[in-house]
């Protein structure tokens, strides 16, 4: 009789998993319907990436954006737009966000997306571009750089990580990137956990100002949420660490190029003196700006200076704006977050 219960207990709860399970995809497939794609795909790495493209001139630029978000993020900003008046400017979901696809036949490190956006420069005919990361996407930024150094004009590095450490949030969101039970957690609880911290989240990045209406409608929180991106910004968040670990030590071959480092004063993902503060102290050469009363999300606090620091790093023989010493730096304390 016992038994019998206890089968009767499974097939409840098998069935209910898959209830949930068939709402959340429904609900992806609802967010995709309400925002389809924008922008063109180009094959590359045999990945289909979804981009933006905007302006003619030159050099180019390429924005990467960070975790959680995709490529609206530079729209919603007017980062792209600004830049596009005097640059040919393209903006790619990376790998797993978007519209981007994300295959499981390889592990989705900073170096393994650096390799298909390679590619794609050359299917797209975009020769040593200004490229732009913000949080996650400086990883990439960095990858690219230090991996294909005759692909890269220049770096423009907006509230980065670059060296290894303790962090709260990765513990937190990686789950859901453990083969199988991952999969269970994106399609049952991982979602609808999602939809109730993502909103508090969002304050966080962007605080101490608050959330614009315009990122909210860029990078809505369903397609955020959709299993297969959750993945993604899983997959990243196990791999930050790491992959600040295996760059820390390569970043002198940077000093060749010409790079800008910003950052938000009151950044509550990731603390500006042992990230930016510290990099500008690796690599002498580079432009350091500390922005007060901004937080993670700066390029949309501080547009026009992003678009400053491009034409910086694209002519970097013109004089550079003043750019604050690495002992002017306030240690803002990191606070658990996507980056």
């Amino acid at each position: 009789m016992a038994a019998s219960r206890t089968m009767t207990a499974v097939a409840v709860s098998a069935a209910a998993l898959s209830a949930v399970a068939l709402q959340v995809r429904a609900n992806a497939k609802r967010a995709e319907r309400e925002h389809p794609p924008t922008g063109k795909f180009v094959e590359a790495g045999g990945v289909r990436l979804h981009y933006l493209e905007a302006g003619l001139g030159g050099p180019p630029v390429v924005l990467l954006h960070g975790n959680a978000v995709q490529a609206e993020d530079y729209v919603a900003s007017g980062v792209l737009g600004r830049a596009a008046q005097r640059h040919r400017v393209v903006a790619f979901d990376r790998p797993g966000y978007g519209y981007s696809d994300r295959p499981r036949d390889r592990p989705w490190t900073a170096e393994a997306q650096a390799a298909v956006f390679v590619e794609a420069f050359a299917r797209l005919g975009i020769k040593r571009p200004i490229v732009v990361g913000h949080s996650w996407g400086t990883l990439v930024a960095m990858a690219l750089a230090l991996n294909h150094p005759e692909a890269v004009g220049g770096l423009v590095l907006l509230s980065g990580y670059y060296f290894p450490t303790a962090r709260a949030d990765v513990p937190l969101f990686s789950p859901p990137a453990i083969p199988v039970l991952g999969d269970a957690i994106r399609y049952t609880v991982g979602p609808l956990v999602g939809r109730l911290i993502a909103p508090k989240m969002i304050r966080t990045m962007f605080a101490p100002a608050p959330v614009p209406p315009a990122f909210t409608e860029a990078v809505p929180i369903p397609m955020m949420l959709r299993p297969w991106q959750v993945k993604a910004s899983a997959e990243d968040a196990a791999a930050m660490i790491p992959g600040a670990a295996g760059f820390q030590r390569r970043y002198g071959a940077l000093s060749h190029l010409p790079i800008a480092i910003l950052a938000g004063a009151e950044d509550m993902i990731v603390d500006v003196g042992r990230q930016s503060a510290r990099l500008h102290q690796a690599l002498p050469g580079s432009q350091l700006q500390v922005l007060p009363g901004l937080g993670h999300m700066i390029h949309h606090g501080a547009p026009d200076l992003v678009v400053g620091a491009i034409e910086s790093v694209a002519a970097p023989g013109r004089p550079r704006p003043a750019s604050e010493s690495a002992s002017d730096v306030p240690a803002a304390k990191a606070m658990p977050g996507q980056v």
